[in-house]
């Protein structure tokens, strides 16, 4: 076992383990889809496919620069921008960065001596006041934020052509 490898069954694997299935739906779900494609928004929603990565793969880094303690405003980037295919975006692009993304957070995440370090939460009306989150709690929470997306694009997938990643 090395250094990037955690032990079978452990915390930090099972932890992986499940935000890397709930990648694959989700990266799965643009397979085969053209540029224009992962642009779409065929449903009442703003959402398309490649807005979904390219705001998941802004989050979670955003995400991770705050469980260790760093500037998680500069990794979000502008929020309407991290949400939608901007002119000189593709697809592949967008898949490019989302797996280097999951490389970024599997090395931070196995760098740590255990997952019970917090930092405060940002003042913000949606957190109460003096609220700090575990490390453990930031990757469960990037695990949901990944697995609801995944959900949104499976739908917009079948509204596009009919094909489901899931179900």
């Amino acid at each position: 076992m090395t250094d990037t490898t955690p032990a079978p069954g452990s915390e930090k694997a099972d932890l992986l383990d499940s935000l890397a299935r709930h990648r694959w739906f989700l990266t799965t779900t643009a397979e085969g889809l053209t540029d224009e494609q992962a642009a779409l928004t065929p449903t009442v929603s703003e959402l398309h496919i490649g807005g979904l990565i390219k705001h998941v793969t802004s989050t979670e880094r955003s995400w991770i620069a705050f469980m260790i303690g760093g500037d998680d405003e500069a990794a979000a980037g502008d929020w309407w921008a991290g949400h939608h295919m901007l002119e000189g975006d593709t697809l592949a692009g967008l898949l490019e960065d989302y797996a280097r993304c999951a490389e970024e957070t599997t090395a931070v995440v196995l760098a740590l001596p255990d997952l019970d370090g917090s930092q405060p939460l940002p003042e913000a009306p949606w957190f109460e006041p003096g609220t700090r989150w575990t490390s453990r709690r930031v990757l469960t929470h990037i695990i949901a934020e990944t697995a609801q997306h995944a959900g949104h694009a499976d739908i917009i997938r079948e509204t596009i052509d009919g094909q489901k990643t899931m179900g």
